[in-house]
């Protein structure tokens, strides 16, 4: 379970959804200090691909995480948990307020519910899964967990040679170990911002545009070689494509779109099953002002702190 300082909240929610600026508000009113929980704005090199907290706001407010891994590097939960726990706690020993900000869910719920206890990755079962069928592999699979038929994506050969690796190197059904891990309700304050679905998406199209226009081709075009997870942002696949004469711009800003669309979907799905957390729909929100004072009623633990300096971010 979550062992992060009381003060924390967490600000989250689907790609687009307005976090960056909402936080840097809250920051202002509260005291607090920002720490990222995307899982692409923790590299350096990628600003406008991943639409980091533009210059201005990161001058309001401290902000923690934001480009500090290089591109060639892999991250997971458990590497920006070790990142993350020691910026959270000074920032709370230091009379401030820890305010985690992002849409990874996997890396939220490494800090609200504590690292997952699913074994690590064994480079020897994924070098011997390379002999294996797609087929073969789900055989297997089925054969040490038969809920793994309803609860893993058997069209996606990842998602089955991780489930099979877990039942394996865990020697139990994986699909036992998630649920108990998934039940536990930490108590931790975090709000979620929700939009009307439509809503939702013209901010996507829009904001695809606004990345094209502060120069997404260039920054991809001037981008060496990337980790496995770093490549995995939303644009760099679709502007390399573009890059490489295959796709027209037209239909490369349609496929950011379309894609940007679906990973929010997803998150909204995520963020659902989180109880945890309160939902603030912005839709039904007369002004930016209303919201910050509706999170301060739900959570009357977070006050104005006394005047302090801010730090300078990590």
């Amino acid at each position: 379970m979550s062992s992060l300082p009381a003060s924390t909240i967490f600000i989250v929610g689907p790609t687009a959804s307005g976090k960056s600026a909402f936080a840097a508000a809250l920051a202002e009113q509260i005291g607090g200090e920002i720490v990222n929980a995307d899982a692409f704005q923790l590299y350096a090199g990628m600003d406008i691909v991943t639409a980091k907290p533009s210059a201005a706001e990161m001058k309001r407010v401290p902000h923690h995480l934001y480009g500090i891994i290089p591109l060639t590097e892999s991250c997971d939960a458990q590497r920006y948990h070790s990142l993350a726990v020691p910026v959270i706690e000074d920032i709370a020993a230091r009379g401030r307020v820890p305010i985690v900000v992002g849409g990874s869910g996997l890396y939220l719920k490494a800090l609200t519910h504590g690292l997952s206890p699913l074994p690590a990755a064994s480079p020897v079962l994924r070098e011997h899964f390379k002999h294996l069928s797609a087929g073969e592999k789900i055989v297997w699979l089925l054969q040490r967990d038969p809920e793994a038929a309803t609860t893993v994506n058997l069209r996606n050969p990842r998602y089955v040679e991780r489930a099979l690796e877990i039942c394996l190197l865990a020697r139990r059904p994986q699909s036992g170990l998630r649920r108990s891990f998934a039940a536990q309700e930490p108590q931790v304050n975090g709000i979620i911002l929700d939009w009307n679905r439509e809503t939702l998406y013209a901010r996507i199209n829009q904001r695809t545009l606004t990345m094209m226009e502060a120069g997404l081709i260039a920054e991809v075009a001037a981008l060496g070689e990337l980790s496995p997870t770093a490549e995995k942002a939303i644009g760099i696949r679709e502007v390399r494509e573009h890059l490489a004469g295959r796709v027209s711009l037209a239909d490369t800003i349609a496929a950011i779109q379309q894609a940007t669309r679906r990973y929010a979907k997803r998150q909204i799905t995520w963020f659902r099953r989180e109880r945890c957390f309160q939902t603030i729909c912005l839709d039904s929100v007369p002004t930016a002002e209303y919201a910050l004072s509706r999170i301060l009623e739900l959570f009357p633990c977070l006050r104005p702190s006394s005047q302090s300096a801010p730090s300078s971010s990590t």
